[in-house]
Protein backbone atom coordinates (compact mmCIF):
# COMPACT_ATOMS: atom_id res chain seq x y z
CA UNK A 1 0.00 0.00 0.00
CA UNK A 2 3.25 2.43 0.76
CA UNK A 3 4.21 1.72 -2.35
CA UNK A 4 1.31 2.26 -4.18
CA UNK A 5 0.74 5.69 -2.12
CA UNK A 6 4.49 6.89 -3.42
CA UNK A 7 3.68 6.06 -6.97
CA UNK A 8 0.56 7.85 -6.80
CA UNK A 9 2.01 11.01 -4.98
CA UNK A 10 5.02 11.36 -7.72
CA UNK A 11 2.55 11.03 -10.94
CA UNK A 12 0.18 13.66 -8.87
CA UNK A 13 3.20 15.32 -8.71
CA UNK A 14 4.74 15.23 -11.90
CA UNK A 15 1.52 16.32 -13.76
CA UNK A 16 0.73 19.30 -11.79
CA UNK A 17 2.53 21.82 -13.85
CA UNK A 18 0.73 20.07 -16.59
CA UNK A 19 -2.28 20.30 -15.41
CA UNK A 20 -1.96 23.95 -13.89
CA UNK A 21 -1.36 25.18 -17.90
CA UNK A 22 -4.21 22.83 -18.86
CA UNK A 23 -6.14 25.41 -16.51
CA UNK A 24 -5.16 28.54 -17.29
CA UNK A 25 -5.49 27.30 -21.31
CA UNK A 26 -8.92 26.76 -20.63
CA UNK A 27 -9.87 29.32 -18.46
CA UNK A 28 -8.55 31.52 -21.32
CA UNK A 29 -10.38 29.70 -23.60
CA UNK A 30 -13.49 30.42 -21.69
CA UNK A 31 -13.08 34.51 -21.96
CA UNK A 32 -12.17 34.27 -25.45
CA UNK A 33 -14.94 32.59 -26.33
CA UNK A 34 -17.33 34.90 -23.71
CA UNK A 35 -15.81 37.96 -25.51
CA UNK A 36 -18.83 39.42 -27.39
CA UNK A 37 -18.45 39.96 -31.31
CA UNK A 38 -18.82 44.01 -30.82
CA UNK A 39 -15.74 44.41 -28.96
CA UNK A 40 -13.50 45.27 -31.21
CA UNK A 41 -15.58 47.20 -33.93
CA UNK A 42 -16.82 49.53 -31.18
CA UNK A 43 -13.26 50.00 -29.91
CA UNK A 44 -12.27 50.94 -33.60
CA UNK A 45 -15.40 53.38 -34.14
CA UNK A 46 -14.61 54.96 -30.68
CA UNK A 47 -11.04 55.42 -31.50
CA UNK A 48 -12.43 57.15 -34.69
CA UNK A 49 -15.21 59.35 -33.15
CA UNK A 50 -13.02 60.54 -29.91
CA UNK A 51 -9.26 60.22 -31.21
CA UNK A 52 -8.63 62.94 -28.77
CA UNK A 53 -10.72 61.90 -25.63
CA UNK A 54 -9.07 62.45 -22.41
CA UNK A 55 -9.31 63.03 -18.54
CA UNK A 56 -11.67 66.22 -18.40
CA UNK A 57 -10.67 67.26 -14.72
CA UNK A 58 -8.21 69.69 -14.86
CA UNK A 59 -4.61 69.27 -13.46
CA UNK A 60 -0.84 69.61 -13.53
CA UNK A 61 0.13 66.68 -11.50
CA UNK A 62 -1.13 63.42 -9.78
CA UNK A 63 -1.72 65.24 -6.22
CA UNK A 64 -4.07 67.52 -8.05
CA UNK A 65 -6.24 64.83 -10.34
CA UNK A 66 -5.88 62.49 -7.21
CA UNK A 67 -8.21 65.36 -5.31
CA UNK A 68 -10.08 66.56 -8.24
CA UNK A 69 -11.06 62.89 -8.80
CA UNK A 70 -11.98 62.74 -5.60
CA UNK A 71 -14.27 65.57 -5.42
CA UNK A 72 -16.13 64.05 -8.65
CA UNK A 73 -18.11 61.51 -7.00
CA UNK A 74 -21.68 62.48 -7.23
CA UNK A 75 -21.03 65.96 -9.01
CA UNK A 76 -19.79 66.68 -12.71
CA UNK A 77 -16.15 67.42 -13.92
CA UNK A 78 -17.08 71.10 -14.89
CA UNK A 79 -18.26 71.83 -11.66
CA UNK A 80 -15.59 70.55 -9.82
CA UNK A 81 -13.05 72.52 -12.29
CA UNK A 82 -15.00 75.49 -11.07
CA UNK A 83 -13.08 75.40 -7.32
CA UNK A 84 -10.23 73.66 -7.85
CA UNK A 85 -8.72 76.79 -9.41
CA UNK A 86 -8.74 78.28 -6.04
CA UNK A 87 -7.91 75.27 -4.38
CA UNK A 88 -5.41 74.67 -5.82
CA UNK A 89 -3.53 78.58 -5.51
CA UNK A 90 -4.44 78.14 -1.81
CA UNK A 91 -3.02 74.63 -1.24
CA UNK A 92 -1.04 73.29 -3.99
CA UNK A 93 0.27 70.27 -2.63
CA UNK A 94 -0.39 67.53 0.50
CA UNK A 95 1.34 69.55 2.55
CA UNK A 96 -0.66 72.97 2.67
CA UNK A 97 -4.02 70.96 2.14
CA UNK A 98 -3.42 69.14 5.02
CA UNK A 99 -2.81 72.58 7.14
CA UNK A 100 -6.28 74.19 5.83
CA UNK A 101 -8.73 74.32 8.24
CA UNK A 102 -12.11 72.49 7.14
CA UNK A 103 -13.95 75.78 7.62
CA UNK A 104 -11.90 77.03 4.41
CA UNK A 105 -12.05 73.97 2.92
CA UNK A 106 -15.81 73.91 2.95
CA UNK A 107 -16.36 77.65 2.26
CA UNK A 108 -14.41 76.96 -1.42
CA UNK A 109 -15.79 73.50 -1.76
CA UNK A 110 -19.58 75.06 -1.09
CA UNK A 111 -20.66 74.66 -5.07
CA UNK A 112 -20.37 70.79 -5.09
CA UNK A 113 -22.94 68.42 -3.42
CA UNK A 114 -21.72 66.98 0.05
CA UNK A 115 -19.01 69.65 0.30
CA UNK A 116 -18.70 69.35 4.48
CA UNK A 117 -17.64 65.35 3.35
CA UNK A 118 -15.84 66.50 0.78
CA UNK A 119 -13.62 69.22 2.74
CA UNK A 120 -13.09 66.28 5.18
CA UNK A 121 -11.95 63.75 3.23
CA UNK A 122 -9.81 66.20 1.40
CA UNK A 123 -8.58 66.87 4.58
CA UNK A 124 -7.88 63.08 5.96
CA UNK A 125 -6.54 62.66 2.62
CA UNK A 126 -3.93 64.72 2.68
CA UNK A 127 -2.62 64.24 6.29
CA UNK A 128 -2.69 60.34 5.19
CA UNK A 129 0.06 61.70 2.33
CA UNK A 130 2.28 63.50 4.47
CA UNK A 131 2.19 61.13 7.50
CA UNK A 132 2.31 57.68 5.36
CA UNK A 133 3.91 58.77 2.02
CA UNK A 134 6.16 61.87 2.38
CA UNK A 135 3.20 63.76 0.44
CA UNK A 136 4.06 62.09 -2.39
CA UNK A 137 0.88 60.56 -4.48
CA UNK A 138 1.16 56.39 -4.00
CA UNK A 139 1.91 54.67 -7.02
CA UNK A 140 0.17 51.71 -6.50
CA UNK A 141 -4.01 51.04 -6.00
CA UNK A 142 -3.07 49.19 -3.24
CA UNK A 143 -1.61 52.01 -1.47
CA UNK A 144 -3.95 54.84 -3.31
CA UNK A 145 -7.24 52.51 -1.90
CA UNK A 146 -6.26 53.25 1.43
CA UNK A 147 -6.74 57.18 1.56
CA UNK A 148 -10.06 59.29 2.72
CA UNK A 149 -12.20 58.84 -0.36
CA UNK A 150 -10.44 56.55 -2.84
CA UNK A 151 -12.02 53.31 -4.47
CA UNK A 152 -10.65 52.36 -6.78
CA UNK A 153 -12.42 54.12 -9.39
CA UNK A 154 -10.26 56.99 -8.38
CA UNK A 155 -7.29 54.93 -7.61
CA UNK A 156 -7.13 53.48 -11.69
CA UNK A 157 -7.81 57.21 -13.11
CA UNK A 158 -4.78 58.49 -11.50
CA UNK A 159 -2.75 55.24 -12.15
CA UNK A 160 -3.99 55.99 -15.68
CA UNK A 161 -3.76 59.55 -16.09
CA UNK A 162 -0.87 60.52 -13.69
CA UNK A 163 1.51 57.31 -14.22
CA UNK A 164 0.72 56.05 -17.06
CA UNK A 165 -0.61 52.59 -15.54
CA UNK A 166 -3.05 50.72 -17.29
CA UNK A 167 -6.76 51.18 -15.53
CA UNK A 168 -10.27 50.00 -16.10
CA UNK A 169 -12.67 53.13 -14.13
CA UNK A 170 -16.51 51.88 -14.14
CA UNK A 171 -17.95 55.30 -13.61
CA UNK A 172 -21.52 55.55 -14.34
CA UNK A 173 -21.11 56.24 -18.12
CA UNK A 174 -18.68 52.63 -18.52
CA UNK A 175 -21.15 50.86 -16.41
CA UNK A 176 -23.72 51.84 -18.69
CA UNK A 177 -22.41 51.61 -22.16
CA UNK A 178 -21.33 48.34 -21.41
CA UNK A 179 -24.01 46.50 -19.97
CA UNK A 180 -25.88 47.84 -23.36
CA UNK A 181 -23.05 46.53 -25.61
CA UNK A 182 -23.35 43.56 -23.39
CA UNK A 183 -19.80 43.47 -22.42
CA UNK A 184 -21.01 42.80 -19.34
CA UNK A 185 -24.15 42.22 -17.12
CA UNK A 186 -22.84 43.33 -14.03
CA UNK A 187 -23.86 46.45 -11.77
CA UNK A 188 -21.74 46.26 -9.07
CA UNK A 189 -18.28 48.52 -10.73
CA UNK A 190 -15.94 46.10 -9.21
CA UNK A 191 -17.19 42.88 -11.15
CA UNK A 192 -18.28 45.09 -14.33
CA UNK A 193 -14.64 46.03 -14.33
CA UNK A 194 -13.35 42.30 -13.93
CA UNK A 195 -15.53 41.27 -16.81
CA UNK A 196 -14.25 44.87 -18.85
CA UNK A 197 -11.07 43.25 -18.39
CA UNK A 198 -11.24 40.33 -20.01
CA UNK A 199 -12.19 41.16 -23.03
CA UNK A 200 -10.50 44.57 -23.40
CA UNK A 201 -6.99 45.40 -24.64
CA UNK A 202 -4.82 46.09 -21.75
CA UNK A 203 -2.72 48.70 -23.16
CA UNK A 204 -5.88 50.61 -24.33
CA UNK A 205 -7.94 50.45 -21.09
CA UNK A 206 -7.09 54.04 -20.27
CA UNK A 207 -7.92 55.45 -23.41
CA UNK A 208 -10.81 53.29 -24.24
CA UNK A 209 -12.59 54.55 -20.69
CA UNK A 210 -11.98 58.18 -21.85
CA UNK A 211 -14.01 57.22 -25.40
CA UNK A 212 -16.58 55.37 -23.97
CA UNK A 213 -17.44 58.09 -21.04
CA UNK A 214 -17.39 60.82 -24.46
CA UNK A 215 -19.62 58.73 -26.05
CA UNK A 216 -22.27 58.83 -22.91
CA UNK A 217 -21.84 62.06 -22.63
CA UNK A 218 -22.64 62.80 -26.48
CA UNK A 219 -24.85 60.77 -27.21
CA UNK A 220 -25.71 57.89 -25.32
CA UNK A 221 -27.44 59.27 -22.50
CA UNK A 222 -29.26 57.43 -19.35
CA UNK A 223 -32.04 58.79 -20.22
CA UNK A 224 -33.47 59.28 -24.09
CA UNK A 225 -30.17 57.26 -25.84
CA UNK A 226 -29.76 59.08 -29.47
CA UNK A 227 -29.68 55.77 -31.39
CA UNK A 228 -31.06 57.30 -34.74
CA UNK A 229 -27.62 59.26 -35.01
CA UNK A 230 -25.31 56.66 -33.27
CA UNK A 231 -22.61 55.60 -35.47
CA UNK A 232 -22.25 52.71 -33.44
CA UNK A 233 -25.95 51.86 -33.48
CA UNK A 234 -25.74 49.07 -35.62
CA UNK A 235 -23.18 47.17 -33.19
CA UNK A 236 -25.01 48.01 -30.09
CA UNK A 237 -27.96 44.72 -29.23
CA UNK A 238 -29.66 47.57 -26.88
CA UNK A 239 -30.12 50.07 -29.89
CA UNK A 240 -31.48 47.03 -32.28
CA UNK A 241 -34.09 46.35 -29.25
CA UNK A 242 -35.24 50.00 -29.08
CA UNK A 243 -35.76 49.74 -33.08
CA UNK A 244 -37.82 46.72 -32.87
Amino acid sequence: MTNTSSRRSASLAKNTPQRANSRRSAAATRRKKRQPRNVEPICDQLAKLYPDARCSLTHRNAFELLVATVLSAQTTDERVNSVTGELFERYPDAQTLAGATIGDLQRILRPLGFFRAKADSLSRLSRSLVHDFGGDVPQTLEELVTLAGVGRKTANVVLGNAFNTPGITVDTHVGRLSRRWGWTKETNAEKAERDLMDILPKDQWTVLCHRIIAHGRAICHARGPQCGICPIASLCPSAKLESA
